[in-house]
């Protein structure tokens, strides 16, 4: 077997599930598990999760069935809504909450014949650009959704552009844009992502959506997973696999592309672009051997990568080394690598195993 594992420990997002619900009190939340839970493995988080969560959010009829399958009264929320006129009739089987961001899909959904009423959520671009109704046009699909029996709940949701720069301009406008609306009579409101969970109560309304946050990563760039009170829950484990001597002004990796500057140890570590490593991380990326900080050189390959162990000296084959995770947090290597947590958790391939703890 590779000596490379992803472990999770799954007492990690119970307790990150929980910070969330102390920034937000008295709100719910839906745990965001889309992406197999970032990466994560989504029938042990939503297993995990289970008797705590109030709810979960996903991104596909497909993502939800499997939810539906572990948890058979939770509510579900359908992120991006139904992309076909005959998903609603199944919407309305596993008992889902749908997105509404086009006119095409209140009319798919106003044709359909349901076996129970849909709670729905119309969706209100307040700035971001993305998806979702311009205010007057969201006011007047309210008015003819609220009179369809094929609707049971109408809620209001939107998605926050810039919630990761504290004190951005756009925060600001984008919450005023959405209490615009206050005077019309939805069930529920929904609108704080990860980061306005933790710096903007303002958005907290009446569902807080956590996600990156759930697993351990910090959605903000001033401040770290120690300071927000987050756990990592993924560690991506590998051990060293080959130790070589390179001379001065000799190369390591394909294309040559770093060089020896002194006499070099160099420790090959059984992980690469294949696994979920990005290919793009420039040598001087953190890694962690015997615990120790050190840093990636070279070309990242397929199924390897090469770790300067100069100053580690008590490194050698069969050493332990941690790519990212409780020791080294994952924003710090993605932030080496010009990238974000969200895609090197969510790109882990599945070919690295998964190992549960906690």
């Amino acid at each position: 077997m590779r000596p490379l594992a992803a472990i999770v420990d799954l007492s990690a997002i119970v307790h990150n599930y929980q910070v969330a619900k102390r920034c937000a009190p008295g709100r719910q939340a839906f745990a965001v598990v889309k992406a197999n839970a970032y990466g994560h493995g989504v029938r042990e988080v939503v297993t995990v999760l289970h008797d705590i969560a109030d709810g979960f959010a996903v991104a596909s009829l497909e993502e939800a069935a499997e939810v539906r399958a572990m948890h058979g009264e939770a509510r579900i929320l359908l992120l991006a809504g139904c992309f076909e006129p005959d998903e609603f009739a199944i919407a309305a089987q596993l008992e889902l909450d749908v997105v509404l961001q086009s006119d095409a899909q209140v009319r798919a959904l106003a044709a359909a014949e349901l076996s129970r009423p849909l709670n729905v959520w119309l969706k209100l671009d307040t700035g971001m650009h993305r998806l979702g109704f311009a205010a007057d046009t969201l006011t007047q699909w309210h008015a003819q959704l609220s009179v369809a029996p094929q609707v049971g709940e109408i809620n209001l949701i939107s998605h926050l552009a810039c919630a990761d720069e504290r004190g951005h301009p756009l925060n600001e406008q984008q919450i005023e844009r959405f209490l615009e609306l206050a005077d019309l009579p939805f069930s529920q409101r929904s609108l704080a992502n990860s980061a306005a969970v933790l710096t903007l109560p303002a958005a907290h309304m009446d569902w807080i959506r956590p996600g990156l946050m759930l697993y351990g990563a910090t959605p903000l760039a001033d401040l770290g997973v120690r300071e927000l009170d987050l756990k990592p829950a993924l560690t991506l484990a590998a051990r060293v696999i080959a130790v070589r001597e390179v001379a001065a002004g000799e190369s390591v990796g394909y294309g040559a592309s770093w060089v020896a500057e002194r006499p070099t140890r160099i420790a090959t570590v059984c992980c690469g672009y294949a696994d979920g490593y990005p290919r793009h991380a420039p040598s001087g990326t953190p890694v962690l051997v015997e615990g120790r900080r050190t840093v990636l050189v070279g070309r990242v390959s397929m199924d390897m990568l090469s770790v300067d162990i100069s100053d580690v000296p008590e490194a050698g084959v069969d050493s332990p080394v941690e790519l990212w995770g409780a020791s080294l947090p994952v924003d710090e290597v993605a932030a080496a690598c010009g990238t974000l947590a969200y895609e090197l958790l969510s790109r882990l391939s599945v070919r690295v195993p998964r190992r549960y703890i906690g």
